[in-house]
């Protein structure tokens, strides 16, 4: 019998989400190691927003309240 596999997405914007939440929330853009198409993905579905802080473009989730 074969073995189950779990489906792995196509893009890591899961692995991304996570590893905000592990940062608190935000990270600096020139830190993280997921690729720009990963981030624009997550800016699209209106998960996370880039802030510019003036020290830095900043990823923060987009937390709906």
């Amino acid at each position: 019998m074969p073995k189950k596999t779990n489906p792995v997405p196509k893009d890591h914007s899961q692995l991304c989400l996570q590893y905000l939440r592990c940062r608190g929330g935000s990270a600096r853009l020139c830190t993280i190691n997921f690729s720009l198409s990963v981030i624009q993905t997550l800016v699209n579905q209106r998960k996370v927003k880039i802030t510019n802080t003036g020290a830095g473009f900043f990823v923060e989730l987009d937390e709906v309240k």
